[in-house]
This record gives C-alpha cells, sequence and structure tokens, in this order.
C-alpha cells in the first residue's frame, strides 16, 4: 500500500461546514456565504451506497446523515440516534432516534427508514453484509425507535453503524432505501447540512447544494466525523474543472475558492502565493492501490500478479502522485501508518522493495505469452493518471504487453464493473486510491 496526504478527505469540511478537514486544503476566502469547491472527480452518480466514489460519498456527507460516526480516537458515537442501549449478552440492541429530524421533503425521519437504510446497505458493504450475516432481526417499535437482534455477537456493530468511509450506511427515506441495492435511488432525499439542488446539477459541470434550514447539529463539539455539523454557508458549488491549468487559474482569479485535488507540480506554486493557503492537517492520509482484474486472464494467475508485486517501488508511485516528499511518505501498513492498528505483517515484498530477478522468474512461470494487458487510467485524475504511467513504465520494461486507455474518472468508474474480457470492454488493471478508514 502506499500512504499519501492529498486534500478534502471528507465533503463536508471546516471551510463550509463544522464537521471534517481536509488533509492538504488549497483554499481563499469564498465571497458572501457561497462555497465555490473544485473537487476532484466529476459527480455521476448520487447513489453512495451503489458506488464507492469518493466523489459521491463526498456528496453523501452533505446530504445525507448516519446513525453513529468516529470520533478523533475512531471510536463510534450516536450521530442520529439520541440514546441506545444494548442487553448483557450483547445480542440485542435498541436505539432511539434524536427529535426534530426531518428529510429535505419536511417528513419526519422514522424507525422504519432506518431499519430499510440498514438493510440496503448491507447488501452491497462488504462490513455491512458481515453485520447482516449475524443479524436476526430489525423491527421498529414505533416512529422513533428500532431494534436489532443478533443470532450470534457482533462487536463491531456500532463501529459498522458509523463506518467512516465508502460505502458509508447513509440513512434514507424508507421508499428511497427500497431501491434494489444493484439500482441507483432516482433522487437524493436525505436529513443531510444541505440540500442537493437537483435542478441546477449540471453532470460534467456543475452540482449545487444548499443549506437546510431544518437541520439541528448535535451539541457536542466536532470531533472528526462526530459531534455538531455546523453549516457555515448558505450555498456550495461543486464546479468541475478536468482541466487543471484552468483550475488553476479559477483558484488563482478567485472564481473557486478550493481546489480539491491539484496536480502535485501546481503545489509549489500555490504555497509561493500569499493568497492561498496549503495546509496538511490529517497525518492518515490515503493509500494508492494497484487493482488487479484477477477473473480475467492474464491476472487470473497468481504467479503474474505477484510478478508485478516485485516490479513496483512505492517511492515511484509517490513522487508521481504527490511530488514533494513532505507531502507523503512510504507505508507497508494495510491498516494505515498512525492508527491503532498499524502492523507491518506480511507486507515483506513491499519493505523489502523491487526484485526484478524474482519477477522475471515468476513471469516465466505464469505462462505468460504475451497476451494484452489493458491498464484503465483516468486523465482527469492527477494522482491515478501518474499512478498509472508509473505502471506502465514498470510492466513494459519487464516485457508485458500493456494498453494504456485513458478516459475520466467517471467513465473509469462505470467500466471497472464490467467482468468481460479485455477483448469485449474488459480491464486487466486500474489505479485509485483510498483513506485509511476504508481499512478499518
Amino acid at each position: 500500500m502506499i500512504s499519501f496526504t492529498q486534500t478534502l478527505r471528507w465533503a463536508a469540511a471546516a471551510a463550509f461546514l463544522a464537521y471534517f478537514v481536509p488533509s492538504i486544503g488549497w483554499t481563499q476566502s469564498a465571497p458572501q456565504k457561497t462555497l465555490r469547491f473544485i473537487p476532484q472527480a466529476d459527480l455521476r452518480s448520487i447513489d453512495p451506497i451503489w458506488t464507492t466514489a469518493y466523489v459521491t460519498r463526498n456528496f453523501g456527507y452533505l446530504v445525507f446523515d448516519t446513525l453513529f460516526a468516529l470520533d478523533k480516537d475512531f471510536k463510534p458515537q450516536p450521530q442520529m440516534v439520541d440514546r441506545w442501549t444494548a442487553s448483557d449478552d450483547k445480542l440485542s440492541y435498541s436505539f432511539v432516534l434524536r427529535d426534530g429530524l426531518k428529510w429535505h421533503d419536511g417528513q419526519p425521519v422514522r424507525a422504519a427508514d432506518c431499519i430499510a437504510s440498514v438493510e440496503r446497505w448491507g447488501k452491497r458493504d462488504t462490513l455491512g453484509q458481515k453485520l447482516m450475516e449475524a443479524v436476526g432481526e430489525m423491527q421498529a417499535v414505533d416512529d422513533k425507535t428500532f431494534t436489532i437482534k443478533l443470532k450470534s455477537p457482533f462487536p463491531l456493530i456500532l463501529d459498522a453503524l458509523g463506518k467512516l468511509s465508502s460505502n458509508v450506511p447513509f440513512m434514507m427515506p424508507e421508499r428511497l432505501a427500497k431501491t434494489d441495492a444493484y439500482q441507483q435511488i432516482p433522487e437524493a432525499i436525505g436529513s443531510g447540512p444541505f440540500k442537493f439542488v437537483k435542478e441546477e446539477w449540471e453532470p460534467g459541470h456543475k452540482a449545487v447544494f444548499v443549506k437546510n434550514a431544518d437541520y439541528v447539529p448535535r451539541e457536542e463539539a466536532p470531533s472528526f466525523a462526530s459531534g455538531g455539523k455546523v453549516a457555515k454557508v448558505d450555498r456550495v458549488e461543486w464546479l468541475y474543472i478536468p482541466d487543471t491549468s484552468t483550475a488553476a487559474a479559477a483558484l488563482n482569479a478567485g472564481e473557486a475558492d478550493w481546489y480539491e485535488q491539484p496536480p502535485a507540480d501546481l503545489v509549489p506554486v500555490f504555497a509561493a502565493s500569499k493568497d492561498i493557503t496549503v495546509t496538511t492537517v490529517d497525518p492518515l492520509g490515503n493509500h494508492g492501490i494497484l487493482r488487479f482484474n484477477h477473473v480475467q486472464p492474464p491476472f487470473n494467475n497468481l504467479k503474474l500478479r505477484q510478478a508485478v508485486l516485485n516490479l513496483v517501488d512505492q517511492k515511484d508511485y509517490m513522487g508521481a502522485a504527490a511530488g514533494d516528499p513532505k507531502y507523503w511518505k512510504t507505508c507497508a501498513a494495510l491498516f494505515g501508518c498512525g492508527t491503532p492498528f498499524e502492523t507491518n505483517a506480511g507486507a515483506a515484498a513491499l519493505l523489502n522493495g523491487p526484485n526484478p530477478a524474482k519477477a522475471k522468474q515468476l513471469i516465466q512461470e505464469s505462462g505468460y505469452k504475451g497476451e494484452k494487458i489493458v491498464l484503465l487510467s483516468a486523465t482527469d485524475q492527477s494522482i491515478v493518471h501518474g499512478q498509472a504511467l508509473v505502471t506502465l513504465e514498470a510492466l513494459r520494461k519487464a516485457g508485458l504487453n500493456v494498453e494504456l486507455q485513458a478516459n475520466d474518472w467517471g467513465t473509469l468508474i462505470t467500466r471497472r464493473t464490467s467482468k468481460e474480457p479485455v477483448e469485449k470492454s474488459g480491464w486487466s488493471i486500474f489505479h485509485t486510491w483510498t483513506s485509511a478508514p476504508d481499512f478499518f
């Protein structure tokens, strides 16, 4: 795994929502009460259960809310829940919702809504699936109270209900939560601090959110994902600008206030400006990932996957992704460096660095005969594209037949769901990145 600090960890950030903070923030003061934000990708989906894409997760934190949330010590705290109890044997849990919770359409949040939301999330999310294996039944006692009865103890039940990153168990009205988990919801109606203005949504250009006047924040101070979510602005505009030069010019000209993910070569330029703030505030950072399609040749062969592991070097990826070493560090811990779960167990290959001789041997043992390898990339994601170029060079140098196919991130995350072979628009490798808490 590759750990690097980068911008917005979750969309609801301190500049406009006293809730999360960015890892590296490039900000200017927004005029009046509108924040103009350049996201790292185009918003193609408004369903954070259907996709794990961070742009949709960030969207979710603006629009939706959760039953629990993790604090700065990674401990679950009540969010939409007012109070809860557990039986001595930890097989029965009762949850009471806070007073005054409303959906954006004005309807009250009900226990039945929350049950349906947990059920849908539990069909897609891996942690949710494990929780649902332990669930015997979920039942609404009244409009504000529901119970979860387990067939066997599940010590992480509260952590699961407060899962920090994709897929986040966001609560939705029952009518939306009843949508098939493998189909996208038709509209985004949440109970969060901002409302999504669907009428102003222009995919490929802009998404708009307005302050939810009915939202009542918790009284506790913000602590990581938990505590009071206080909206600081009346309107948030996401301005998708895929060309990095144009995005940088917009920030410099005051036409945008926050640039989520500038390319590494622009960071020194921004840091030198008296009008732009560049700050690293999140020590956990993110992990870069090289993802194989292991259900199709040639990477359905374990030895060929192991060969690639012996070709890659974390430092090469980090230099391409984040530039200045003060913004990144190598890390071999699956659960993230600096977390309570940090361990280098099983990471010898990453710790020891590339081994071309072993890689060559493994390629021969795999029986690889020059089959085409399709490497997906996204040119509007500077970090992802930088990773892809490093992989392209390393694999071609080792004699592998690699074809780079670059589009935008929205196209990539749609195409990566394909299980077809490369001859039928399938793929072999793509790069992505994930926040350390995704592995918790």
